[in-house]
């Protein structure tokens, strides 16, 4: 791209439309010929990596909607960017398809983005999809793939003898001198694998006593059932029983045609992913008519509409009662059937309470959630009085989704499900906006740019939902089970909710003789989320000066064109409102308010608690934005960069903080409290180098870099915590002024206690420091177990003592995309990594501490942990109980580096000559093979080290669904 094509560019703003040279904010335009070679039914997915500013983390699981964060966090709750395409807001774009994508833009400062006012905090993606345009033309785009799976034991577990060698160790260590007598390993000096697991440690059976019914209807019968399980004597490798290689499919059909009276272009996508962990998958059917209809010179009328169909079964990844998780846990001597090929499972003794993750799969089959979505809007355009556009715009959404899922009897698990359920449920929502914008464009004296709109929206959402439960059925058939054909008790659930915007909107630019640039927004919301401050203003300035275009700047031939500018502004956020936080509510609850007033327990009288405490004092987050930016083009206009700094002040958070306890069960309301800030850089580079005749060489380069600080959380709050998990009682993630959201915070291991002199002399230093004979340097102490450091130096190991050990926000991230274009052939790679950033990785808790629950162990547990001879180990001593000095409480033993660098895809392609392809009526044919994920270097050891989460409590790994490797052939085809 060169300089008349890149400056002249024409670029989507908000409400309408700038020559990139005239951009006064900070706007990243993103690639779409780039985002179509990353194949995902997610355009979210495809962006990252592509736009700068903007940090991406997702998963491998068909479908689940990555975790988006443009400049940072921005508040304790929702996340998540304002979309905006072909002008219509909207919370999420996965039923978008990444074919129909013309264009892209990302909004991020308050220059640029604050013309959508209390929705803008996050930032907002603008998006445009194509239109026809030109003579008519067929395309037609597809490819199909394997999705592979890592091979070996990613997990690094043990073998079902190593697992016995292990138990043995950790009995010897936890009482030494003590005989051993374990239920499946025996009695002897070394463990001996059973031939059965169940019955217990058995090396015969008489196999004519087995007794299961998997399809039970009593409960009672669990009691009652005679297992024979085989002990699995090589080991059950479970990451390889759940995951397996996949396949992966999309086909695109669309049609266009563009001439002076108009254009249409109607589209056709099927896209299916199946997840290479059994029974997740995306399977989605799409289809687009976009069509301009030019009344006449001055007016046009046209659409854009878009209906999709969607079955999307997922799992709850990164828990630790997953499939995945149960997979981590579940011991390699048990097979995955027993005798008679039902499933085989914890049931026994010494096996864990691990459920058969082969069997969670399966019984997730017949579970079904479909959902249809109309999206788009019809608009007119009216041009009169020469310098004037009147535009009026009407779109929204209808969605459903039907679901249902029933919930069979378990047998085989140490802890069963004993009682059949089905669960079915629907919900809809609807909304609209509907835009009026009067524009005014003109120029005065060949010098004097100006534009000025105007306008006015609304907005209306309503959703609604409800489902029932029903138990106790005597058939399984899914064609039979309703919630009328169970016999138990049915449960029913419904609630709504709905809000409203109504905004007026102003923006003016203006262009002095291509050099000096100014622009100046304002809205004002009112919002039906709020009471007693129900409107809100959002303005923003922003200039530019194009210095390359004025006349002093010396001809150079390594400086085209350069432009500084700057910006100002306030965005804000409504998300984290409930519409029904201003209101203080009551309701009855059978359980809790539903009582005999005479205190009698032979009747029920209807009663109303208190449901929720409302505050009608809540307004706005406001996310005031100040940002500095450099554009330039170098050396022959053959370098094409963009760079910015910015600083975000983020007032008014939301907050709700607990409240005593004599308030009651009610919903805590949200309080504007708190305060955040970010600052970073981000920086955008292209080049565009002809290297011979034949031969032409493309880069593009992101950076993107975030710094994210809480400055006030609420008055008497310095932190609060997140994620328990199996601490005790104590948290993994604090929340801290002074600190990044989501930071790890627990023990500092300075070492091992090597000997019991160490502890000694730790004890008596300690008694010294504290004048008390009793005290002890350290709760749980002994020989080989974990020595945390003094961070507050007073002698002891107390919980003072904790403090921040990591951090899952990265220092920055960044994207590099390369093509090679060789006469007809074509070679691409991007890719894209992050740096700085660290993982808790939650898997080893537990993996390498036989102390964590009875369950599968790592090699590391075995081989490098600590004993006399081994004082260097990786992990601690192993023992059967665990205490305060083991993995009890969070410690930085669980801290890696997540830092990673991966190739999202490499390409290869060759197109057919044309004058071949025109005796065949065919305008383009080209073929290619890609590999998706090709490798990925990083010094995490867990499945994948691209690990997301929630707002304030991200970067824990429990058992990640994977981004696997993937091997693809396509086709593109214009006619």
């Amino acid at each position: 791209m060169h300089r008349g094509t890149a400056l002249e560019e024409i670029v989507v703003v908000g409400y309408g439309t700038q020559r990139k040279q005239d951009l006064t904010g900070a706007v990243s335009v993103v690639k779409t010929e780039d985002l179509a070679k990353q194949p995902s039914g997610q355009v979210t997915s495809q962006l990252q990596g592509r736009a700068s500013g903007v940090t991406i983390t997702g998963g491998g699981q068909p479908g689940e909607a990555p975790q988006i964060k443009i400049r940072g966090s921005n508040t304790f709750g929702n996340n998540s960017p304002l979309y905006v395409v072909d002008g219509i807001p909207t919370d999420n774009i996965n039923d978008l398809n990444p074919n129909d994508v013309a264009s892209m833009q990302v909004l991020k400062d308050a220059g640029s983005a604050s013309i959508y006012g209390s929705r803008a905090a996050n930032g907002v993606i603008v998006i445009t999809t194509k239109r026809g345009k030109g003579k008519m033309k067929v395309t037609y785009d597809a490819y199909y793939g394997t999705q592979m799976v890592k091979s070996g034991n990613p997990w690094n577990i043990l073998s079902s003898q190593e697992m016995a060698d292990l138990t043995f160790m950790a009995l010897r260590n936890t009482n030494p001198g003590d005989p051993i007598n374990h239920s499946q390993y025996g009695n002897g000096a070394s463990p001996v694998l059973p031939n059965y697991i169940a019955p217990v440690g058995a090396d015969t059976v008489d196999e004519a006593l087995y007794n299961v019914n998997p399809y039970y209807t009593n409960s009672s019968d669990l009691n009652n059932f005679y297992r024979i399980v085989e002990a699995n004597k090589e080991g059950t490798n479970w990451f390889q029983e759940i995951f397996s290689p996949a396949s992966i499919t999309s086909h695109n059909l669309s049609v266009s045609n563009g001439s002076e009276k108009g254009s249409y272009l109607f589209s056709l996508n099927y896209f299916d992913q199946e997840g290479t962990l059994k029974n997740t998958y995306l399977k989605r059917y799409t289809m687009r008519s976009n069509t301009v209809f030019n009344i006449s010179d001055n007016l046009r009328v046209g659409q854009n509409l878009s209906f999709s169909v969607r079955e999307n079964p997922q799992i709850s990844a990164l828990t630790e009662g997953s499939a995945i998780g149960m997979a981590i846990r579940q011991q390699p001597i048990i097979p995955v059937r027993d005798i008679k090929g039902n499933f085989a499972g914890s049931f026994g003794s010494d096996l864990g309470n691990a459920r058969n993750p082969v069997a969670q799969l399966d019984r997730i089959r017949n579970n079904r959630g479909v959902s249809n979505r109309i999206f788009g809007n019809i608009f007119a355009e009216l041009d009169f009085l020469e310098n004037f556009t009147l535009r009026t715009s009407y779109g929204g959404q209808y969605f459903s989704n039907s679901f249902n899922s029933f919930s069979y009897p378990e047998y085989e698990n140490a802890e069963n499900n004993s009682v059949n359920s089905y669960t079915e449920g629907a919900n809809t929502r609807y909304n609209f906006t509907w835009t009026n914008t009067l524009q005014y464009t003109n120029t005065f004296n060949d010098i004097h740019n100006v534009n000025v709109l105007i306008g006015t929206e609304a907005y209306q959402n309503r959703e609604r939902q409800v489902g029932g439960t029903m138990q106790s059925y005597f058939s399984f058939d899914p064609n039979y089970v309703t919630l009328e054909t169970g016999s138990g008790t049915q449960t029913n659930y419904s609630w709504k909710r709905q809000d409203a915007l109504s905004s007026l909107i102003g923006r003016l630019d203006y262009n002095f003789d291509d050099k000096y640039l100014l622009s100046a927004t304002i809205r004002r919301d009112g919002s039906s989320r709020f009471l007693n401050n129900q409107y809100g203003w959002f303005p923003a300035v922003s200039a530019g000066w194009n210095i390359g275009n004025e006349n002093f700047m010396p001809e150079l031939d390594w400086l085209n064109d350069l432009k500084i500018r700057g910006g100002y502004g306030v965005m804000g956020n409504q998300l984290n409102v409930d519409p029904a936080n201003s209101f203080t509510t009551f309701g009855g609850n059978q359980q809790s308010s539903y009582y005999g007033i005479s205190g009698g327990n032979q009747s029920i009288a209807e009663g109303f608690q208190q449901t929720r405490l409302g505050n009608p004092d809540a307004k706005w987050e406001k996310n005031t934005n100040s940002n500095i930016g450099l554009d330039a083009s170098l050396f022959n206009n053959s370098v094409q960069l963009s760079v910015d700094y910015y600083n975000k002040e983020i007032k008014d958070l939301l907050f709700n903080p607990n409240l005593p306890a004599t308030v009651g069960n009610a919903t805590v309301p949200f309080v504007n409290v708190a305060e955040m800030a970010n600052s970073g850089l981000d920086m955008d580079v292209s080049t565009f180098f002809n290297l011979t005749d034949d031969l032409r060489l493309n880069t593009t380069v992101t950076l993107t870099t975030y710094k994210n600080e809480i400055k006030k959380i609420a008055d008497g709050y310095a932190y609060f915590d997140r994620e328990g998990r199996r601490f005790n009682g104590s948290t993994i993630i604090r929340n801290a002024v002074g600190h990044s959201v989501s930071e790890f915070y627990g023990y500092k291991i300075a070492g091992f206690w090597n000997s019991a002199d160490e502890i000694a002399n730790a004890n008596a230093d300690a008694v010294a420091v504290t004048g008390n004979p009793n005290a002890t340097y350290q709760s749980d102490v002994a020989v080989g177990r974990f020595r945390y450091e003094d961070i507050d130096g007073d002698g002891r190991i107390t919980a003072d003592d904790r403090t921040f050990i990591g951090n899952p926000n990265p220092d920055f991230t960044y994207g590099l995309n390369l093509e090679l274009i060789y006469k007809n052939w074509d070679l691409s790679m991007f890719l894209y990594g992050t740096q700085g950033n660290d993982i808790w990785n939650n898997v080893k808790w537990w993996t390498d501490f036989y102390s964590s629950f009875t369950g599968a162990k790592s090699h590391t547990a075995l081989y490098d942990s600590w004993t006399p001879q081994n004082m260097n180990a990786t992990a601690p001593i192993q023992e059967t109980t665990g205490s305060f000095s083991l993995a009890d409480v969070p410690n930085s033993y669980f801290v890696e580096d997540g830092s990673y660098l991966r190739a999202k895809h490499i390409q290869l392609g060759y197109t057919f000559p044309s004058d071949v392809m025109n005796k065949y009526s065919i305008s383009k044919l080209r073929l290619y093979a890609q590999m998706v994920n090709a490798f990925t270097i990083t010094s995490y050891s867990g499945l994948d080290p691209e690990i997301s989460g929630g707002t304030v409590n991200f970067g824990i790994d429990e058992g990640a669904y994977p981004n696997q490797r993937q091997l693809l052939f396509g086709v593109n085809v214009i006619f």
